[in-house]
């Protein structure tokens, strides 16, 4: 059976906190970077609330703005941020974990839709208006059951990803000390000392947004000195010097510079041969590679030692963001340079690693892709209600 999502659930908007509510204590308020993990610090809130606003775990969240996504919140109590909707299943019997693989398959859709969009976003009208398969609830059961093994195997190899991950700075910290402390006594330089080229990428580029060509890097790409090409945004670039500035080679090292502070990732060999640019939000560094390596940095800069010094650079103002001064003043410690290379090979054979484990990731999201197609398809020539 056919319905609508505005039959299925009534959906509360969160509620448009100001940086002025914000506390140190109270609350967690949830906003959309708490829910895709793109958060490194909780903002609190100690003031009264409405009832409508609170979330427990357990309960299901959807963003419906900049990034779509449907969530199970599992953490403390905390109140709703705006952009965010609170899911209340009031209206008909409907299994959650098949609502939720459900409106994942519909926001991705929606999002693939508003493609090269400056500003994604869904209505309440539009969303409540979004067609949803409701089959009976026995049914509903058996499809979410096969769905959330799949997810399971997903989120497993999701993990190991971050474990390894996890090695790396672990490997990093046995190698070098704690850049915090430096027990080695490691010489400590400003990063101008060994930077050859610094831009940072370009705005208003939405008009050279295509489904394929080359490579537009965002902050979303950047994280834990990687740059992941999963949802990549294709561009075919304008012929002019702003592209030729913002074109990223190998070796590069990118730092996100508002928003989430300090995400690094290092261009590979094979993004540099695809062609990719940058935008706005990302720095782009090009380093004396004699002297320091760029994944070194990398590592340095996701390190205590180097989210300290993002937080200090940011601490007095409204809206995160670094300028070029900033990036040049930060502090860096240097060991040999035959040492930084004794890592890099360490961090080569873990990549290799990763290789297989994201291949086989890739294959489970591919089946869950196709299951959901299978499952959740609503022809037009099928009769509403």
């Amino acid at each position: 059976m056919k319905v609508r999502l505005g039959d299925v659930a009534t959906y509360i908007n969160g509620y448009a906190f100001k940086p002025s509510d914000w506390s140190d204590s109270g609350v967690p308020i949830i906003r959309i970077q708490d829910l895709t993990g793109n958060s490194y610090q909780a903002n609190r809130y100690s003031g009264e609330y409405a009832k409508k606003y609170e979330v427990l775990p357990g309960d299901v969240l959807i963003s419906w703005s900049a990034s779509f996504g449907v969530y199970i919140w599992t953490a403390e109590k905390a109140v709703l941020n705006q952009h965010i909707f609170k899911v209340v299943f009031d209206k008909c019997k409907v299994d959650k974990s098949f609502f939720v693989h459900q409106v994942q398959n519909i926001l991705e859709r929606a999002e693939s839709s508003s493609h090269g969009a400056t500003m994604k976003h869904l209505t309440k009208p539009v969303f409540d208006a979004l067609p949803f398969y409701l089959p009976p609830l026995d049914e509903q059961r058996r499809i979410a059951a096969v769905l959330d093994k799949v997810s399971g195997l997903i989120a497993k190899r999701r993990a190991q990803l971050d474990k390894l991950d996890d090695l790396v700075k672990a490997r990093f910290v046995e190698m070098f000390g704690d850049p915090v402390t430096n027990p080695h006594r490691y010489p400590v330089y400003q990063l101008s000392d060994y930077i050859e080229f610094l831009t940072s990428g370009s705005r208003g580029w939405t008009q050279y947004f295509s489904d394929e060509g080359e490579y537009f890097i965002t902050i979303k790409n950047v994280k834990n000195c990687r740059i992941t090409l999963d949802d990549v945004q294709h561009i075919v670039p304008p012929d002019n010097a702003e592209a030729v500035r913002t074109k990223v080679q190998e070796g590069d090292l990118l730092i996100s510079i508002t928003a989430d502070l300090g995400r690094t990732g290092v261009v590979t060999k094979e993004i540099a041969n695809h062609g990719a640019y940058i935008n706005q939000h990302l720095a782009c560094i090009r380093l004396n590679q004699k002297a320091v390596l760029s994944l070194y940095v990398a590592c340095f800069m996701e390190s205590d030692a180097g989210k300290e010094q993002f937080q200090a650079k940011n601490q007095n103002a409204v809206k995160a963001g670094l300028n070029f001064n900033s990036i040049n003043t930060l502090r860096l410690m240097v060991p040999p340079i035959e040492h930084q290379s004794a890592f890099i090979t360490f961090v080569k054979q873990i990549d290799k690693l990763k290789l297989t484990i994201q291949q086989s990731l890739d294959k489970l999201e591919i089946l869950k892709k196709a299951l959901m197609q299978e499952y959740f398809y609503i022809g037009d020539d099928e009769n509403d209600g």
